[in-house]
């Protein structure tokens, strides 16, 4: 995995597909060790998807032609949390998606997805749901990572995103950077605790 974590007097862009690592200390209870995909930024903000936090629902629970998936939804973000949202890896199966780089693709057609869903032609380990999603208005991410917030990364391997476990994923990414992020990795929530 590649960092690209500001240095002292850089700016850094965040990209599609790039990953924002919460900085350890991060105290705002919707993104405390968070990894969130970033799925869209430009000029008019930025959207992302938080890729490690579990919800209490199933996929059956929220879509009506599906009760039979008794499948994982993460909560994708504070904002809108009555939308729906997916990622996946692969070969593009749905039309209108967005590639995010890597494999991934974000979102299509969800009529075609459903359909794909109840004959059983998806892999479940290679899709993951989301209610709500992350955003930013106009220059509020980049100030963000300007702060020092955000951790930025672009990965190479989007499949391992989907396969590890919610819990580990910030610790996993944080190592698998290497340097000074290892350490990070190994930070407690609360340093007074430690």
């Amino acid at each position: 995995m590649k960092s690209i974590f500001m240095k002292e007097n850089s700016k850094i862009y965040a990209k599609s597909g790039d990953l924002l690592i919460s900085e350890p200390f991060l105290q705002d209870e919707n993104f405390v060790r968070s990894v969130v995909l970033l799925c869209e930024n430009n000029s008019n903000g930025a959207f992302g998807l938080v890729l490690n936090k579990l919800s209490i629902l199933k996929l059956g629970e929220l879509i009506e032609g599906l009760s039979f998936m008794d499948c994982d939804v993460y909560v994708g973000g504070p904002v809108e949390q009555n939308t729906l949202h997916y990622i996946y890896y692969g070969e593009q199966m749905l039309e209108g998606s967005i590639s995010l780089g890597n494999n991934l693709w974000w979102g299509g057609d969800f009529k075609q997805l459903e359909t794909k869903l109840i004959n059983q032609e998806v892999d479940l380990a290679k899709i993951r749901f989301f209610i709500g999603y992350s955003g930013w208005s106009e220059g509020q991410l980049e100030g963000e990572i300007d702060e020092n917030t955000w951790i930025v990364s672009a990965y190479e391997d989007s499949e391992s995103l989907l396969f590890a476990s919610p819990d580990e994923l910030w610790k996993i990414i944080l190592k698998n950077m290497g340097g000074e992020y290892q350490f990070m990795a190994n930070y407690p929530i609360d340093p007074r605790l430690n």
